[in-house]
Order: structure tokens, then sequence, then C-alpha cells
């Protein structure tokens, strides 16, 4: 079960609504529907830290607390936890603005291991900070 905190970690990446089209016939939205959400964030955060083209390499353990309903806004938040030669690894959550309201509730979180390529699509370094 997802630690739940008083609030978001990290930088808000990407936000999007949820549709009926996401959801399964009692009105959640699927948690697959999330995790993929989670990982564009994943890959736009770590494509601006490597300069570069990133894949997803591993999730790590991923549950979830809280549905997410028809109409709800999906927050991502993202944020480099550390980096090594070739990988990025982020914590994200994903908190689930309710439709209509300011109430926020994180619906999961996970650590998300992104590896920088090369043009060939091989595993390169990740460059220094600027």
């Amino acid at each position: 079960m997802p630690e739940i905190t008083a609030g978001p970690d990290g930088e808000l990446t990407l936000r999007t609504q949820a549709m009926p089209g996401d959801a399964n016939a009692a009105g959640d939205i699927f948690g697959g529907w999330v995790m993929a959400q989670m990982d564009l964030a994943s890959g736009i955060r770590a494509a601006e830290r490597a300069r570069g083209r990133v894949v997803t390499a591993a999730v790590k353990e991923m549950a979830f607390a809280k549905p997410v309903k028809i109409g709800d806004t999906l927050c991502v938040y993202t944020r480099v936890d550390s980096v090594g030669r070739t990988s990025i690894k982020l914590k994200v959550e994903a908190w689930s603005q309710r439709y209509l309201s300011q109430e926020m509730e994180m619906v999961t979180h996970a650590d998300f291991i992104m590896v920088a390529l090369d043009a060939t699509g091989k595993p390169m370094p990740v460059p220094p900070e600027v």
C-alpha cells in the first residue's frame, strides 16, 4: 500500500483527465492507464536529465491506495532520486484531483528506472548536470 504523505513530492510533470474510455464498468480507471501516465512522466523527466532518448528499464513495486474515477485529473509528480552511469532512478507519485474539486489524494507511487540510449539504441552515459 502506498505511504500517504501530506502532499505531493517532486515536480508536477504531467496532468491529464481520466475519461470514460479509460475506465471499467464500475467507473474506476484502469491501473494500467495510471501506470502508463506515470511512465510517460518518467520518460519526460529522465529525457530532460539525460538530454536525450531514454527507455524504461524497470518499475519497482506499485500498489494502489485509492481509485481514480472518470473526470478526475491525474497529476503525476516526478523527482530524480539518483543517477548512475547510464541509468536514472525517479520517484514517481500519482495523485488524483477529484472532479470539480480541489481535493487531492495520492493514488500510487513507484520507483522508475530509466536508461539513457545513444542514436543506435545502446545504453550511453548520462551526461553531468548543467
